[in-house]
């Protein structure tokens, strides 16, 4: 059995990394693992607002079942690739070493929030009445700036940074065709 490649999708909430992610591993034919299926009340630091303040070391982010998910699939996977939302990129010293590859989603942050903003309203397990204020609250106060330092970080780490907002579908054929350009995965049929 050959090496596994990670490819990692990197980007802050309402990026587009989910739906990144599920595009790839439907077109590379391999399996995915998705960030928020890991995370607990510990992964996060208590208080963001505080380590905005000390500088947001993405190391205090953590995910044990997440690695420990990552590596069984490695381990037992038959498939050439897994696609992995992790939004650090290789920041994470935990998923640094199990990462050969990231791509950051690197769009404007207002662009973001307004997709944050719809997918509470249209969401049928969000009080959207409550959660968006409360969103918005905590996004003028710290979350923009945790944004901000945590993309200037994973800029720093990543293979592929794309800045453009393009459709769904045309943005997973755009990495599929600079995974196969610019890298060694040429073993990938390029999109149609």
């Amino acid at each position: 059995m050959g090496k596994t490649t990670v490819i990692a999708i990197s980007g802050v909430s309402g990026s587009g990394k989910t739906s990144l992610v599920e595009r790839l591993a439907e077109k590379l034919d391999c399996p995915y693992l998705v960030f928020d299926d890991y995370i607990d009340a510990d992964t996060y630091p208590k208080n963001m607002k505080l380590w905005l303040q000390r500088g947001c070391n993405v190391d205090e982010i953590t995910t044990p079942r997440f690695v420990a998910a990552l590596k069984h699939l490695k381990l037992h996977t038959k498939a050439p690739f897994i696609v992995i939302e992790e939004p650090f990129g290789q920041c994470r010293s935990a998923m640094a070493q199990h990462t050969d590859y990231a791509i950051l989603l690197d769009i404007p942050l207002e662009i973001c929030l307004a997709r944050v903003i719809s997918r509470n309203i249209n969401s049928p397990y969000s009080d959207s009445l409550t959660a968006i204020p409360k969103y918005l609250s905590e996004y003028e106060d710290y979350l923009r700036g945790v944004y901000s330092n945590v993309l200037e970080q994973t800029r720093d780490s990543c293979d592929l940074r794309i800045n453009s907002v393009m459709p769904k579908q045309a943005l997973a054929d755009f990495v599929l065709q600079e995974l196969v350009v610019n890298c060694s995965f040429k073993h990938i049929d390029p999109p149609l």
